[in-house]
Order: structure tokens, then C-alpha cells, then sequence
């Protein structure tokens, strides 16, 4: 018997309320701030209304839609090469195999590591003098690197750091999904002669699609959002080769004092990643056959 949508109303109003409430008042609060020209450190009171200066100022910055395409570059090839080796180390360890659970968690370690640290422990593996990659280099041969120094190699370093930390968190969504498909299809598949690659194409990746897209969407939300990782590792540079839009919103509030102008920044940020999560619940929302 299905519950009626009075009901459900009743029961989930007051907490989607108090959520609806608790996150649109950041929105609200930037889009407020994004009207006036107001820096750190002085009153409220003396905060000028600018209108919408800070939001054609922001958005005729070449150095806005730089970042933007530098962020629609990284989101791209991390959440790509994360999607791609999360999905192929979950069909490699979904069959039971002796220190399969050790296996696990170390996959699983990366995720659970403070951003702040990630971002340190890769700064010193990347180091022109002393990193272990150059060290690796040398051994084989091969000239060292000055990684953080050059545009191209130092947003290579931010994505490999990425991918590093995130694509256990695909493998966790990929192997939960592949532990949850009916054995008796994967039988029936079997039993027909299908091999290996057979049944991953056309039986388990099709199964476990929509948990796919939303593993897919997330990261996409996730990626437009780090900052701390490349803060440390790079802080943008060298340049601005490595500069974020999120790490640029945190360089126009915080180091040149244009808390309205970043404000309107994020507000863009805001909207791509709004779309996002439409087309998350448009594509994969699991309740949609209940509406």
C-alpha cells in the first residue's frame, strides 16, 4: 500500500524545511555580499552598495574565465581517469581472493586522509631536489623535473594528486554495486557462454548503470569544489596555470580584500554546480518511478 503524499508531506516538511532553510542562506548571503564593495576588518556599517558593479566586474575578468577553463580541464581529466580506474579495480577485486580485505583498505586509505596533508605529502614527492619522483627518475636514467615549477607538469602533479586521493571513492560506489547484482543472471550468463568481458559489457555494467552516473555526477559536484589540495601543492601557479576557479574566488576574498567581487564569483560557481546537481537527480534519481 503506497503512502499517500499528504503523508509524506507531513512527516518530511519540517526537515526539508530546516534543510531549504540552512542552505539557502549561504545563497542568499552571497548574493547580498556580491552588491556591496566591503573588505575584512570594517564594520558592516561602512560597507558601500555598489549594485551590480561586482558582477560585471567579475565576469569581464579574463582571469574569471581562465580559471573556469582551467577547472572544467581538471574536473574533466580527474573525474575521467578516476571513473575509468575505480570501475577497472572493482571488476579486478570483486571476486573473493586471500587478503582481499587488506587490499581494501589500503585502496580505501587515500580518501580518508585530510586534504591539507594530501596536499603536503605531494608537495614533497614532487620536489625539484629532494621528491621521490625525481629520485625514481634518476635512478632509471631519466633527467629530473622541476614539477612545480612548469605549467604543463604542474597540473599534471594536481591532477595525479587528485585521482590519488578520489578514485577509491569510485571503487567503493563500483565494488558495493557489483556485491549487489543478482547472481542468477550472472548465471544465466554464464550458462549461455558468455565470457569474461562479455558479461562486464553488456550484463554488469549495464546493471549497475545508474549507480555509475551518480558515482559520475558526484565526483563532477566534488572536482569543482577542491581547493586545499591545490592550495598547498601549487597555490595556483606557476602563474596561474594551476588556478582553480574555486582557488581564485579564495585569492580575490581573502588576499586582495574584494569580498563583494568574490562573492559574485561564487555565485557562478554556485550555478555550475547547481546545474550539475540537476542533472544528477535528472538522470539517476532512484525515487522518480515512486513520484
Amino acid at each position: 500500500m503506497r503512502t499517500s503524499r499528504r503523508v509524506r508531506l507531513l512527516y518530511l516538511g519540517p526537515a526539508v524545511l530546516v534543510m531549504a532553510a540552512a542552505c539557502l542562506y549561504p545563497v542568499v548571503s552571497a548574493f547580498h555580499l556580491g552588491l556591496y564593495d566591503w573588505s575584512l576588518g570594517t564594520p558592516w556599517e561602512n560597507a558601500r552598495f555598489v549594485g551590480w558593479d561586482n558582477f560585471v566586474s567579475a565576469f569581464s575578468s579574463p582571469r574569471l574565465w581562465s580559471s573556469l577553463a582551467t577547472t572544467l580541464l581538471f574536473v574533466a581529466v580527474c573525474v575521467v581517469a578516476e571513473m575509468l580506474l575505480g570501475i577497472a579495480l572493482a571488476l579486478a577485486l570483486e571476486r573473493p581472493v586471500r587478503g582481499m580485505a587488506a587490499f581494501r583498505m589500503i585502496f580505501i586509505l587515500p580518501m580518508m586522509i585530510a586534504p591539507i596533508a594530501v596536499g603536503l605529502a605531494w608537495r614533497f614527492i614532487f620536489d625539484a631536489q629532494f621528491g621521490l619522483v625525481n629520485a625514481l627518475l634518476v635512478k632509471l636514467g631519466l633527467p629530473a623535473l622541476t614539477w612545480l615549477a612548469d605549467p604543463q607538469l604542474a597540473f599534471v602533479a594536481i591532477v595525479i594528486a587528485d585521482v590519488w586521493q578520489w578514485t577509491p571513492f569510485v571503487f567503493i560506489m563500483m565494488i558495493a554495486a557489483l556485491a549487489g547484482l543478482d547472481a542468477s543472471v550472472l548465471e544465466a550468463a554464464r550458462i549461455d557462454g558468455a565470457r569474461w568481458w562479455q558479461q562486464t559489457l553488456r550484463v554488469k555494467l549495464p546493471m549497475i548503470l545508474n549507480v555509475i552516473a551518480i558515482t559520475l555526477m558526484m565526483r563532477l559536484i566534488d572536482a569543482f569544489r577542491v581547493l586545499e589540495v591545490i592550495y598547498v601543492l601549487t597555490f595556483g601557479g606557476p602563474g596561474d596555470s594551476t588556478e582553480i576557479l574555486a582557488l581564485h574566488i579564495y585569492k580575490t576574498a581573502f588576499v586582495g580584500q574584494q569580498l563583494g567581487v568574490a562573492a559574485a564569483m561564487s555565485v557562478l560557481l554556485l550555478l555550475v554546480v547547481a546545474a550539475l546537481s540537476w542533472a544528477a537527480l535528472m538522470l539517476s534519481n532512484p525515487m522518480k518511478d515512486d513520484a
